[in-house]
């Protein structure tokens, strides 16, 4: 299934058959991926009286309620609305679904006690390219991320100018492979998030954060097509299913 996409005036071709799942599917398990202080995501099977919806208990269909939240519990695509006072949804604020995007590999330096993502790596990693969305990745990067408990750690977390410095380069979508940009502990100041969406002046609406993401190492750094996939939820966040297409030759 080939595929020809002209933007910028240059044209692409992908491979639609050969998509790069870069989420973390949500699952009923303490192995689950989680931040925030809450408990595991929960689905199980209707029950009415003695009836359980569950063909394995007699029923003839499965029919489960799924309990869980899109910030803590796996790969999530977030809108302005995550942090204003005002309701904004993903679902009516996320209207294109395909973006030319950057894959980058960043390793977080020590400052203070704090590993951080600092605007000096951003520049190094990603120049001056016109992309509209970027994915970070985090070295070390192993298959635990899918399952890390990441309460109480003081994750990994971008300087504002870092996110100040994507903001500049035009980057309207941003991936990152943590629970959030900002630090774990800031008492609310959500410098990262104020600064990707332009909190203090005009709202960038149409522009979204999308955490805990996994990119293999088997995926390269580089120039990739994004389907940035969502659930319709009417909410400041979704889960979300983001796939890369590499560009062909």
């Amino acid at each position: 299934m080939l595929a020809t996409i002209e933007t910028n005036s240059r044209k692409y071709k992908i491979d639609l058959s050969k998509p790069l799942d870069i989420s973390i599917p949500l699952k009923a398990s303490k192995s689950n991926v989680n931040a925030w202080y809450i408990d595991e995501p929960k689905i199980e099977p209707v029950q009415d009286g003695e009836w359980i919806a569950s063909v394995e208990k007699g029923a003839s269909v499965n029919f489960n309620n799924i309990q869980f939240n899109p910030h803590a519990h796996g790969t999530h695509t977030e809108c302005v609305g995550h942090i204003t006072n005002e309701f904004h949804s993903v679902n009516k604020n996320l209207k294109q679904f395909f973006f030319l995007a950057e894959l980058v590999t960043v390793a977080p330096e020590l400052i203070d006690e704090d590993f951080v993502i600092s605007k000096k790596q951003l520049q190094f990693a990603f120049g001056n390219k016109k992309r509209d969305a970027i994915i970070i990745r985090t070295i070390p990067n192993t298959k635990e991320k899918k399952s890390r408990q990441y309460s109480n750690t003081n994750w990994v977390y971008f300087q504002d100018e870092a996110i100040k410095f994507l903001v500049k380069m035009g980057i309207k979508h941003l991936l990152i492979d943590l629970p959030s940009v900002d630090k774990e502990k800031d008492n609310g100041e959500l410098k990262g998030h104020k600064a990707f969406w332009n909190f203090d002046g005009k709202l960038r609406k149409d522009c979204t954060i999308t955490e805990f993401i996994y990119v293999s190492n088997k995926i390269e750094d580089g120039t990739y097509f994004l389907n940035l996939q969502i659930a319709p939820f009417e909410n400041d966040a979704s889960p979300s299913k983001p796939i890369l297409y590499q560009l062909l030759e």
